[in-house]
């Protein structure tokens, strides 16, 4: 069988959260969040943003925390901003506008939003009522290119936000993977001052499952339940949820998690650097882009599963490889070792 670098999920769950499922498995709990799990894991979310006034709710997956979260957080005639590489543009089956938003596409060199992008579509929409009003800008860190937001391009995105009334949501399902990169300067309380609300990926990190939804902004908080259990993310052993969090976070085993991923696809970006190869985007991250011809790609697919991302000409494409909290020494290696040999 084929090993897979098409993405981050491909393995189970980190032993340890396996462990402790067994072990809490026969106590019981109250159900919907109100287990003693799922709100020790909220105090440590809370300890680690730095921010007591936050609220936090798990859910099981990241499409379900963007429409969950945009849905409750727009008016009907309110449509939110994105990058067209972003998540919820290209590969969530319409979910957002199946709830009656819009979403504006912008094209990236980057795949990050930057306020003058931003503005360009609030210039085309000055016809108010007749045209649906930006309340909303959804970005993604990393970004779906593998890219990362320094702390002066959030800062200025969010007080742009500010000024021009919008909320700030940031996708977080491998936020753990940009705090880790060695090019980051950001921090997890970082995420919580510049942004109205975020999410802090497990599923692409470790867990089985699970999503953990964090709304700073104190004026979004009320009811944002009734909206959890309408769209069916409230899970009634919610005690699933609580114990992965409380195990990726009591020890910091998430951030290691997402270290060792980094660390794994910058060795495999060197070896293709050293072959001479460029790259679609410059990542530091578990994602990288390499820019390969039609018989290298050919070559590494006999051995490997990898996603061909974008065509570039004639001959050559972009391909998107991903490393996992799980991808070992051995397989780094042996994939290097196919890099060494290509022609």
């Amino acid at each position: 069988m084929k090993y897979s670098f098409k993405n981050d999920y491909s393995e189970g769950c980190h032993p340890r959260i396996l462990e402790a499922l067994v072990k809490y498995n026969l106590v019981q709990q109250n159900g919907y969040g109100l287990d003693d799990y799922s709100q020790n894991a909220a105090k440590l979310i809370l300890q680690k943003i730095n921010n007591p006034k936050a609220k936090v709710h798990f859910v099981s997956g990241g499409t379900q925390a963007n429409l969950i979260v945009i849905s409750a957080f727009l008016r009907p005639h309110e449509s939110v901003v994105a990058a067209e590489t972003g998540h919820i543009f290209t590969n969530e089956t319409g979910a957002i506008e199946a709830t009656g938003h819009k979403v504006h596409g912008v094209e990236t060199a980057d795949g990050k939003l930057k306020p003058d992008d931003i503005q360009k579509i609030l210039n085309l929409h000055t016809n108010i009522p007749h045209q649906v009003k930006q309340k909303m800008v959804y970005i993604s860190n990393s970004t779906e290119v593998g890219t990362i937001y320094s702390k002066v391009e959030l800062q200025n995105l969010y007080e742009f936000c500010q000024e021009k009334n919008l909320y700030l949501f940031l996708d977080g399902a491998r936020l753990g993977h940009a705090l880790t990169a060695e090019t980051n300067d950001l921090t997890l309380e970082d995420i919580a001052k510049y942004t109205d609300a975020f999410y802090l990926g497990g599923t692409k990190n470790g867990a089985l499952i699970g999503e953990a939804i964090v709304i700073c902004n104190e004026n979004l908080q009320d009811e944002f339940g009734f909206h959890l259990k309408q769209k069916g993310a409230m899970l009634a052993k919610g005690r699933l949820l609580g114990i992965q969090f409380q195990e990726l976070l009591k020890d910091d085993l998430y951030f290691e998690l997402a270290k060792s991923a980094n660390q794994k696809a910058m060795e495999i970006k060197k070896a293709f650097e050293e072959k001479g190869c460029s790259f679609l985007s410059e990542t530091f991250t578990n994602q990288i882009f390499p820019i390969l011809t039609q018989n290298q790609i050919g070559q590494l697919s006999q051995n490997f599963d990898f996603y061909v991302w974008k065509k570039i000409d004639e001959e050559k494409s972009a391909v998107r490889l991903i490393t996992s909290w799980a991808t070992t020494d051995s397989i780094v290696a042996d994939f290097i070792n196919e890099i060494k040999n290509l022609k």
